[in-house]
């Protein structure tokens, strides 16, 4: 069954412009979801996810996080409260309370210092190759690395493809006369991960109490003693490794993440 969408312009009060779209069940929704996506990433990238939840009778919400996609390329700041800001701006905006927050990598970051900070307006937390590990003091620089490796201008999207590794990553590139180019401004990406590079989040993390969670891919990124401390400072954390899945998880095995979504949240309905 399709579902409806429709899509919006949220202005913060610092001019942040946040693009974002609302996929609308058949029916009265029975839960709402926020989707985060990661640094440098875009919305589209739920696309799947959000038609399945739709399809199952919720309502999502997806948006471009400041300096990402149809959101203002530039904002004035890009602390990790702005981008908790501009979340929370958007679950008021549209009435989304209580919401569960669904976040991969910076996005899931976001979600989980929303939950801590806020937690009256989070009704469950869903973090895909996220969570509280730092400092990285050498983040940045590799961030940088990897934009400037990027082959740019792509002379195809199918070359944009292959290099990215999914058509999802192409879809924001930027059509001109040489070819294709990457829409992110390098300096408002790089400084997105400022604060990760010196700080840790334990605390944040520790006061989360609402069910939660956690997706890593089998060939992920995070940190191999993130997990196991994690679940030592919230115990009732579950957990799940995707095979076959490294840190877009929600691109590289979209069928099993759904699946194992969907369990959660069915445990959650009986709780």
């Amino acid at each position: 069954m399709t579902h409806a969408t429709s899509s919006g312009t949220l202005t913060t009060p610092d001019g942040t412009r946040i693009a974002h779209r609302t996929h609308h069940p058949a029916g009265d929704p029975t839960a709402t979801f926020l989707l985060l996506h990661g640094l440098a990433g875009h919305q589209g990238e739920w696309d799947t996810l959000a038609a399945q939840l739709s399809a199952d009778g919720h309502r999502v919400v997806t948006y471009d996080a400041r300096g990402h996609g149809a959101s203002t390329r530039t904002p004035a700041t890009t602390t990790r409260e702005a981008h908790v800001q501009d979340a929370v701006a958007l679950i008021e905006h549209l009435d989304l309370t209580p919401v569960t927050l669904l976040g991969q990598s910076l996005g899931g970051h976001t979600a989980m210092l929303l939950a801590a900070s806020h937690p009256h307006l989070a009704k469950a937390l869903i973090l895909i190759e996220a969570g509280p590990a730092g400092p990285a003091p050498g983040l940045p620089a590799q961030i940088a690395t990897w934009l400037d490796s990027w082959p740019t201008p792509f002379t195809s999207l199918e070359q944009a493809e292959a290099f990215l590794g999914h058509e999802a990553w192409t879809r924001t590139l930027d059509r001109r006369d040489d070819g294709w180019h990457p829409t992110w401004d390098r300096t408002t990406i790089i400084d997105t991960v400022a604060e990760l590079a010196t700080t840790a989040y334990w605390e944040e993390w520790s006061r989360t109490t609402c069910p939660t969670l956690l997706i890593q891919g089998e060939h992920g990124t995070m940190r191999p003693d993130e997990p196991p401390t994690m679940l030592a400072h919230r115990p009732g954390t579950r957990t799940a490794c995707i095979p076959g899945a490294a840190h877009d998880v929600h691109l590289d095995q979209a069928a099993r993440l759904y699946e194992e979504i969907s369990a959660f949240l069915l445990d959650l309905t009986f709780d």
